[in-house]
């Protein structure tokens, strides 16, 4: 059955070669002279706005002054998530890729997003001794209508590269928001108040919520909330990209 699988596999492949998120460049792992990994060919790694550690210490934007400690938004405002990190600032190539997965069935992107993410992050996983990966749920509405839920494809990635328990289902989205991208910062939280609601034991659990971006962190917020209303130990989060925000 295993080596039926990498038969299946590699023609697979051979029809629909791999390509990377961010060029279209082909990236298939048997391709000569291939310099890609996790997806990404070379040149675009050596130019992706990947944050690194003069960063927010609770959001994980990218700070601009290395004496400071926290961003502007989160100087104004409380999370009810301890902290988080994010792989790359969402602009460019960075936000095409994010939305092309999205909007135009790329979901073949979360898994170079997912192997990223345990890539880069498995030590901060391993420090906050994170027991359970949670994606971000979308209502049934909108993941039937768009097929999949981009989270979910990129937290399992995540739990299948660092042995971590993911659940998909511990947390339903109960409420039909409009887009949060439409709107400000104070009718982000009105329109996400209530959207969610615990549907597993996560007593005692120190969880990492998935999404793809962050934005203001008020989607990530309001999941917090009720995992921590249930029970929930402490509560981080992970994304594909960070708006620079101010």
């Amino acid at each position: 059955m295993e080596n039926l699988k990498k038969v299946k596999e590699t023609i697979l492949e051979l029809i629909y070669p791999s390509k990377c998120p961010f060029c279209g460049e082909i990236v298939s792992a048997g391709k000569k002279h291939s310099t890609e990994h996790n997806g990404i060919c070379k040149a675009c790694r050596e130019k992706l706005p990947y944050i690194g550690e003069v960063r927010c210490m609770c959001c994980g934007k990218p700070l601009t002054d290395p004496a400071e400690e926290y961003c502007y938004d989160c100087t104004r405002q409380k999370h009810l998530f301890v902290d988080g990190r994010s792989l790359w600032v969402h602009k460019d190539a960075v936000e095409n890729a994010v939305y092309a997965m999205k909007y135009q069935n790329r979901r073949i992107y979360g898994q170079t997003f997912g192997k990223e993410m345990a890539e880069h992050f498995l030590p901060y996983l391993w420090e906050r001794k994170i027991t359970l990966i949670v994606p971000v749920p979308l209502h049934s509405r909108r993941k039937r209508k768009r097929g999949f839920n981009q989270a979910e494809i990129v937290a399992k990635v995540l739990s299948e590269n660092t042995g971590i328990a993911m659940d998909a289902g511990a947390v339903k989205r109960i409420k039909a928001t409009s887009p949060q991208k439409e709107l400000g910062d104070k009718g982000r939280k009105r329109n996400i108040r209530g959207a969610f609601a615990v549907q597993k034991n996560v007593k005692g659990e120190n969880i990492v919520l998935i999404d793809d971006i962050y934005t203001t962190g008020s989607t990530l917020d309001e999941a917090a909330r009720v995992l921590k209303k249930a029970g929930a130990e402490n509560v981080y989060f992970l994304t594909v990209s960070i708006g620079q925000g101010i």
